[in-house]
Parts: C-alpha cells; structure tokens; sequence
C-alpha cells in the first residue's frame, strides 16, 4: 500500500504467520524440496516478491470497477499452499473475501473452508471457485522430501538378486572398481565396508554418497546403482 501522508515507511510487505498449534506438534507439512523446485532448486527464501494482483486476473464488478479493494494474487496463495500442504488436505480462510484462497485450493486438489460475512463477496467468490476445472492428480504431486522416502539399504539389492555377490562396481570413467560382497558390502583393493564407506575411501575423503558413486555394466554402460535404489522404493509404494 502506498503512503500518501509521508509519516512512515512505504509498506513494502506482508507478514505470513506459520505455526503449529501448540509447542508439543510435531507433525506439521512444510514441502521443503517442493519450494526448491519452485525455485530454480535454490533454497526458498523468507522474503518474496510478487506482483499485486492486476490484469485479467482482478475481478470487476457490474460498474467496471475492482469488485473486492484487496485481492490476493493466485501466484501468492499457490505458493502458500504448495509449501504447506498435501493434495486431499482442508485450508481454513477466516477472511474469504474473493476467494482467491479456495481458487487456488480447488485448482490444486486441496479442499476448503471459507468464511466471509459480506454477501457480495460470498457471492462473487462461489462464482469465481465454480469457474475453476481442478488439475489432474498427477499434476498436483509436489517433489517429495528425501528423508520421507523409505530407506533402501544396499543388502536390499543384493539379496533380492538385483546385483549378486562376486558383481564388479565402478566408480564414474571406471577410474575405481569394488567387488559386492554376500552380506552388502564391498571389498576393494585394500578395504571392505559399505558402498558409502569404500566410496570415499578409493578417493581419500571423509564422506561419499556411494549410492550416485557406484556403477554397474549393462550391456556395455554403466548404469547408477541408485536406479535400483528407486526400483525397490516402488515396489514399496
């Protein structure tokens, strides 16, 4: 909003409240990785820029004139949304007005509560939510977490036959070899233990992610272990 008396600062933001409950939930959404992919996979930050709502979104009454004086762009409650729910879940707006927040809700497969004591308003959203064709469930899927995706440890692939004792893994330009062993391990020149463990030590550091490091033959290329990974984890779905 503008400041046309000059005695403050032009306000330049709005503040999200979020919050749980109580001190004691634990169990709250925040799609984090979904914020990264929003974001070019950078870390989504606090402070966000956005267009006021204007154009063909902005809703006009009969006159021509702006039929609700502070209505929301779609773009800031879809990103509201995304962050901090799940398809199937119900939003709670107290102060309906245009309905922007069962727009969006409705168009991404959440459900709704809207609260709004002017009729004109109510009125004007109920035509607006009508209006909306929900996308597809597919589309609505946010990037999971990784630590909400169940743990695969490499034994899994072992044992199920995916890649059988005695089988040569390779690390990237086949510039590192190691040797699975029957319990889930690896074996390597001077070392055995696990894919994490050997992957770091075949190149002299403290830590490596042996799950992108390792690869194995298939007809003539080599092909990330974590292809297997992501095989069991469906199978788990």
């Amino acid at each position: 909003m503008p400041n046309f008396r000059g005695k403050r600062f032009t306000n330049a933001h709005e503040t999200l409240i979020w919050a749980a409950k109580s001190r004691e939930q634990k169990s709250y959404t925040f799609n984090y990785e979904a914020m990264k992919a929003l974001n070019d996979e950078l870390q989504m930050r606090s402070d966000w820029t956005m267009p006021i709502c204007s154009g063909g979104e902005r809703l006009k009454d009969e006159a021509g004139e702006k039929a609700h004086t502070t209505q929301k762009p779609e773009a800031l409650l879809h990103r509201v949304i995304v962050a901090s729910t799940k398809p199937g879940d119900v939003i709670l707006d107290p102060f309906f007005g245009s309905g922007t927040t069962g727009a969006v809700a409705k168009r991404l497969g959440r459900h709704f509560i809207g609260l709004e004591r002017d009729p004109n308003y109510a009125r004007l959203a109920r035509k607006r939510i009508a209006a909306i064709v929900p996308s597809d469930s597919e589309a609505i899927e946010t990037t999971k977490s990784k630590r909400a995706e169940p743990r695969i440890p490499f034994g899994w692939v072992v044992e199920r036959g995916l890649l059988p004792p005695g089988t040569v893994l390779h690390g990237p330009a086949k510039r590192h070899r190691a040797k699975v062993r029957a319990d889930g391990s690896l074996v390597c020149a001077d070392a055995t233990g696990s894919i994490h463990r050997i992957a770091a030590h075949v190149q002299g550091l403290d830590a490596c992610n042996g799950w992108t490091f390792w690869h194995y033959e298939h007809k003539g290329s080599l092909v990330s272990i974590d292809l297997l990974r992501q095989r069991l984890r469906a199978d788990l779905a």
